[in-house]
């Protein structure tokens, strides 16, 4: 090959290379540590996973939580765990909040507020429609996504920072073994011995307990919610399924509880996980995919 055929292929290797990059730079398969929002001199992060095939156009933010503690995992582990969400050509968001001990719940509900309307926010970014989001999470998790299915705003007009003008409403929640009445669980430091005592986030007043219990919030306009419980879980059990379950009926929530028997606080095993997960894409496809399309 001469020089000028040398050259002539490098150009068009560079340009067939860079051209792949640019689309790789513009829709990873993983996008980690996605920054929305700062406080404390800290970045709060998101881990974005694309679907696998074409999108659906909807989203679903996982909420990283367990006893209200946020820890940061390999986004290739993550991506393992949600697999099954983006095989159906949903974008999935694994949402990190600030996270107890330091933080407390009402700080950690305030961050993944923000965390959707910044998804709602960029949507054009995510590729995603922003009246097609929705939410999980498992046990603390699950807590959080509840209050975002209840407490749901519109944009506030005269807000100074401009994220706030963004809706934080869900279309959809899918919580797995929640907490949803915080008045029964937690505790005073200056009181005896709990037995939810290990879980530092649970150190509230009553007041902000009655504040941050999804069950207290119920409204009509709550978002369409799936609540799963294990049948046996004694850390939260069953009843609080059975509250909400009551408290949204009354409300007229479009909402179904599913009380798993024989299982405990984790609540997916190997020999439930198919027809678990099969339950939560049901629910998001009615309600981020079928209700949607048809404009409600």
């Amino acid at each position: 090959m001469n020089g000028r055929s040398t050259l002539v292929a490098l150009a068009l290797f560079v340009s067939i290379a860079t051209q792949a990059m640019g689309e790789q730079a513009t829709a990873p398969a993983i996008e980690p540590d996605v920054v929305y929002g700062h406080k404390d001199g800290l970045a709060m992060t998101m881990d974005v996973f694309r679907p696998e095939g074409e999108s659906n156009q909807a989203a679903i933010l996982f909420m990283v939580s367990g006893g209200w503690y946020s820890r940061w995992a390999p986004p290739e582990q993550t991506r393992n765990f949600l697999a099954f969400y983006l095989k159906e050509g949903y974008t999935v968001f694994a949402v990190r909040h600030g996270s107890s001990p330091k933080y407390t719940i009402p700080e950690a509900v305030s961050d993944v507020r923000r965390a959707v309307r910044f998804v709602r926010q960029n949507a054009e970014r995510f590729d995603i429609d922003p009246n097609r989001i929705g939410v999980t999470g498992m046990s603390a998790g699950g807590h959080l996504s509840l209050m975002l299915g209840t407490t749901g705003e519109d944009g506030q007009d005269d807000a100074a920072d401009p994220l706030l003008k963004t809706s934080s409403r869900v279309q959809a929640v899918v919580a797995l073994v929640p907490p949803t009445d915080l008045r029964v669980i937690v505790w005073d430091s200056s009181e005896g011995q709990s037995e939810y005592h290990s879980f530092p986030a649970l150190n509230l007043p009553m007041d902000k307990a009655e504040e941050f219990s999804p069950l207290v919030q119920v409204t009509p306009d709550d978002a369409p919610s799936l609540v799963m419980m294990g049948g046996e879980d004694k850390l939260v059990p069953a009843v609080h399924g059975t509250w909400i379950d009551k408290a949204m009926t009354k409300a007229k929530v479009p909402h179904q509880l599913k009380i798993v028997p024989d299982v405990g606080h984790n609540l997916i095993t190997a020999t439930n996980a198919a027809e678990m997960q099969r339950a939560m894409l049901d629910w998001f496809d009615k309600y981020l995919l079928e209700e949607s399309a048809e404009g409600k």
